[in-house]
């Protein structure tokens, strides 16, 4: 089945179909790539194509995505389209207060000062609790093993937001 969101991308020139999958990660080629197979008979067929162009993203590509994801458990400033779906992502999240506010804010700060970006992790679903256990969890890990990991949670993010965008 399709939907106006898929009707629309598949319908729309190439610029501003490319701006609206850069809205769900800051990898051109990825993007381009997205849009040249255009046009999908489905937003699954989108999504599938959206994660075989993702896996792998390139050092330089994670990266570029990374430089635009504010740190968990902090509002997204602006009304552009990055900012509109952190918001949505972490409005799971509730008000944080208290030790889990702190323990969050401490995390990420030691999680950036190891690993030298910000820590990254699908929202969308998970409670205050399960990101804060897995950011403690991950400040364990070796640069490698974080680094692939924040990659591929780079690309649920991205395949989140398109299909956000088409549906």
């Amino acid at each position: 089945m399709t939907s106006a969101g898929l009707e629309a991308f598949n319908a729309a020139d190439a610029e501003s179909a490319r701006a609206q999958v850069l809205t769900c990660a800051a990898v051109v080629r990825w993007a381009d790539a997205v849009v040249a197979g255009r046009p999908y008979p489905d937003v699954e067929a989108v999504l599938a194509a959206a994660r075989t162009e993702a896996s792998p993203w390139s050092e330089e590509e994670i990266d570029a995505a990374l430089a635009r994801h504010p740190r968990i458990g902090e509002r997204a400033a602006g009304d552009d389209a990055d900012a509109a779906h952190s918001r949505r992502e972490q409005a799971g999240l509730g008000d944080l207060s208290g030790s889990v506010e702190e323990r969050l804010r401490a995390g990420n700060r030691a999680y950036e000062e190891r690993f030298g970006h910000v820590f990254l992790i699908r929202a969308a679903g998970r409670t205050a609790e399960e990101i804060l256990a897995s950011l403690e969890e991950r400040l364990g890990n070796d640069a490698a093993t974080e680094r692939r990991i924040a990659g591929q949670q780079l690309r649920e993010i991205a395949v989140l937001r398109l299909e956000g965008e088409l549906s």
